[in-house]
């Protein structure tokens, strides 16, 4: 049977492996949401740092809490906390189960839904369903339910509860340190490098895009003009360059070898001065 929970209400559990399920509709102009769930103590807070489990530490080191990848299903997306809690460590009182997004606030998410199933059976009816609406609509972070102990058993409470903050602030309101996700978030460069950072190497410069090419092993040759239009090859092998006269047309070869060129027309001209030496007898008809 399946329980719809208002905001407060609680249930009794008779599973002790569970799957929460956030599922929400996506579409243009709705940000992205991330599930992520805190292991807290007696006190309320985390007993250290590795009592969070979200995108960048999908599973608790115990191996019994942990992040599912998200799934695209006919009524939208999820993304699923899956806990033991059997097999959890007495000193583990509560696991709270949130949400947040980075892009947008909670007031441009559809139909937010957090799903308790029992994790021992795959395609079961969930034990209890809990629509989640944001108060204010600004909240970048949301409680949507705890699972809690209770004597012997465990029990689920539907929560609802918001934070502008994000998961920054969720995070902080529990007790985890995120100062270094802060500085690595924010550097200052007014600050002197951080020694741990300089002993991990230096760090290299972007790459260009295009990359000069890497000239072959030998002579270097002189930069050709920056304004001129056509570089001409070196010459090769010590033959003499071809002259500046046109590339012969229609498909004909250009000498090779080293050959001279043929000399330019102006070559072949008459010389409008030349004159023909006086003839002899001899070339004189009779």
């Amino acid at each position: 049977m399946t329980h719809a929970m208002l905001k407060g209400s609680n249930v009794p559990l008779d599973a002790m492996a569970v799957r929460a399920v956030l599922r929400w509709t996506p579409g243009p102009g709705v940000p992205d949401v991330d599930a992520s769930a805190l292991l807290l103590g007696a006190s309320g807070q985390v007993r250290s740092d590795e009592d969070f489990v979200f995108y960048n530490q999908p599973r608790h080191p115990s191996g019994l809490v942990r992040r599912l990848p998200k799934r695209s299903v006919p009524e939208g997306l999820t993304d699923t906390i899956e806990a033991d809690l059997a097999a959890l460590d007495p000193s583990v009182d509560q696991v709270v189960i949130a949400a947040s997004c980075d892009e947008a606030a909670f007031g441009r998410v559809s139909d937010l839904r957090i799903s308790l199933y029992d994790a021992a059976s795959a395609d079961g009816e969930p034990l209890a369903v809990f629509d989640v609406r944001a108060e204010t609509g600004e909240e970048t972070a949301v409680i949507c339910g705890e699972l809690y102990r209770r004597g012997e058993g465990w029990k689920f409470r539907a929560v609802g509860q918001g934070y502008p903050t994000g998961l920054v602030g969720l995070a902080t309101a529990f007790g985890i340190s995120v100062d270094e996700a802060e500085a690595a978030a924010e550097p200052d460069d007014s600050e002197a490098p951080d020694p741990e950072a300089a002993s991990q190497g230096p760090v290299l410069p972007p790459l260009p895009s295009n990359p000069p090419a890497v000239p072959p092993p030998g002579p270097v040759a002189p930069d050709p003009d920056e304004q001129a239009t056509v570089v001409h090859q070196q010459p090769a092998y010590g033959y003499p360059q071809p002259t500046a006269a046109p590339r012969p047309g229609y498909g004909y070869p250009q000498p090779a070898y080293g050959y001279p060129q043929p000399a330019a027309a102006a070559a072949y001209a008459p010389d409008p001065a030349f004159v023909l030496p006086p003839q002899g007898p001899q070339f004189i008809r009779p």
